[in-house]
C-alpha cells in the first residue's frame, strides 16, 4: 500500500499551518505541535529536517519560529515529502542503487517506474499553496489566522 509516513503527514501539516500564517509573524514547534495534537520532539524534529532542506527558515528568540522558506506556490508536495522520507519509490527498484533478485527478469519493473513517474509528477504539481487554499477545520481556524499563540 502506499502511504505516506506521520512524519511526512506532520511536515505537510506544518507546511500548511505556516502557509497560512503568512505575514502574521513565524510559528514555534511548540505552537504547531499544540495546535495539531503532535508530539513536540517528533514535531521540532520534522521542522528542523525542513529547515536543512531550504524548505523554512528559522529564527532565534522571543519573536523567532520557523517561516516558509519560499513562497507556497514554490514549495510542491513532493519537496516536502522527499525532504522527510527521501525519493518517493514504489518497489525496491525503483531507487538508482536498489536492484532485487528479479531484476534482470521483471516483466513488471519498467511500467512500475512509469507510475512512480506519474505519482512524483502528480505530487510535484500540488504545490503547498494549494493545500492552504482549503479552510482548515473551525478549531484550528481561529489560532492560526487571528492569533500568535
Amino acid at each position: 500500500m502506499l502511504r505516506l509516513s506521520k512524519k511526512a503527514d506532520y511536515a505537510l501539516i506544518a507546511m500548511k499551518h505556516l502557509a497560512l500564517r503568512g505575514d502574521r509573524g513565524s510559528s514555534s514547534a511548540r505552537e504547531i505541535a499544540e495546535l495539531y495534537d503532535v508530539p513536540i520532539e517528533l514535531m521540532a524534529k520534522v521542522l528542523q529536517r525542513l529547515v536543512r532542506r531550504g524548505l523554512l527558515a528559522s529564527q532565534q528568540g522571543t519573536r523567532g519560529g520557523y517561516q516558509l522558506g519560499r513562497r507556497p506556490s514554490q514549495i510542491s508536495v513532493a519537496d516536502v515529502i522527499q525532504a522527510i522520507e527521501g525519493p518517493v519509490t514504489v518497489t525496491a527498484c525503483s531507487t538508482d542503487e536498489g536492484q532485487c533478485e528479479q531484476y534482470a527478469k521483471c516483466n513488471v519493473r519498467d511500467p512500475l517506474w512509469r507510475v512512480r513517474e506519474r505519482i512524483l509528477s502528480a505530487l510535484g504539481e500540488c504545490t503547498i499553496a494549494e493545500l492552504a487554499a482549503d479552510p482548515p477545520p473551525a478549531a484550528v481556524r481561529a489560532a492560526v489566522l487571528h492569533t500568535h499563540l
